[in-house]
């Protein structure tokens, strides 16, 4: 063939390639999707889209959504809400069940809602269909030291306008359960709180413990109550076990003293013991020296032995008599 056969066929051939491309880089089904759901938008406001790598469907869909819905958008909204890393299908299923309920919600604040994390399309559900929230078993303490175990259920309404800044179920939860072990432990003896469970819920209702928060507590129902341990009890018997430790420390302290002074004494019994052991084995070289010196004659020196021989006779007797009289009480 050639060349002239073969170039209507390059022509053609350059005609489809082109379309491919244009059809790749140009979503014209969405347009035709768009016009035919009555949004207008310029074509060339779709390649605008692909050139800011902005997914032109994550825009469009939403827009003709939120048009057949009749709520008030554009697409310099939404894909700026796109550009900011927003959801903006999840968005505009918001301000679409937001119309239907009748509660006044703007975009920006739509989108400031999606952006600060939460998720804004079950905050407006929430707002016509109140959540509950159930705690755990709270315990406290009664003035008798019984301790009384509450469970509640808090209804809560999301509160639109704080959404943005305000704090979450955690905090109702436990701003919640500081008004219940309060009011517990405000309560003479835990019969009291038994008898009157919704004593509770009407003094913890009474606080305003939703302000600051992204919700508005309708009621607060008491679901379960239960008794625990005697708490007061309890504390008593740790504090005699204490004292008994005490008391016996302070015992085991006087023993051991006792104990070192006893050794004491005894050291001091046979230091003296061997000053008198010393001494007396002085007695002989003084009296010979006595001898020696003429201090001391030969009849004081026998009176001397006779008074010894006499007190140990003496002493030998009292200790024989000692043990007849133990033999007679036998």
């Amino acid at each position: 063939m050639t060349l002239e056969e073969l170039m209507p066929i390059i022509i053609i051939g350059i005609i489809i390639i082109v379309v491919a491309v244009l059809f790749t880089f140009i979503p014209v089904m969405l347009w035709i999707s768009a016009l035919a759901a009555g949004v207008k938008i310029n074509i060339f406001t779709l390649v605008g889209m692909r050139l800011r790598r902005v997914i032109p469907s994550r825009v469009i869909n939403p827009l003709i959504k939120a048009h057949k819905a009749g709520v008030n958008v554009n697409t310099n909204q939404l894909e700026s809400h796109y550009l900011a890393g927003g959801n903006v299908d999840r968005v505009v299923n918001a301000l679409i069940a937001a119309q239907r309920a009748n509660i006044e919600l703007s975009f920006e604040r739509c989108a400031a809602i999606d952006l600060a994390g939460r998720d804004v399309l079950e905050a407006v559900q929430m707002s016509v269909n109140p959540k509950v929230i159930e705690t755990p078993f709270i315990a406290g303490v009664a003035m008798d030291g019984i301790e009384v175990k509450a469970k509640a259920r808090i209804t809560v309404r999301a509160n639109i306008d704080r959404l943005v800044g305000g704090a979450g179920e955690d905090t109702v939860i436990a701003r919640v359960g500081e008004g219940i072990v309060s009011t517990i432990g405000s309560s003479e003896n835990h019969n009291k709180v038994l008898e009157n469970p919704d004593r509770i819920s009407q003094n913890v209702l009474g606080k305003g413990l939703d302000a600051g928060t992204a919700f508005e507590i309708l009621s607060i129902d008491i679901a379960d109550i239960d008794i625990g341990k005697n708490i007061g009890a309890i504390l008593q018997t740790d504090q005699a076990e204490a004292d008994k430790n005490i008391a016996q420390a302070k015992a085991e302290e006087r023993r051991a003293m006792a104990i070192a002074q006893e050794q004491e004494m005894r050291a001091r019994v046979q230091e003296m013991q061997a000053k008198v052991v010393e001494a007396e084995a002085q007695v002989p070289q003084a009296l010979a020296e006595a001898l020696r010196s003429g201090k001391m004659g030969v009849m004081d020196y026998m009176n001397y032995q006779n008074i010894n021989a006499d007190t140990d006779m003496r002493n030998t007797l009292g200790k024989m008599s000692d043990e007849d009289g133990e033999g007679e009480e036998n």
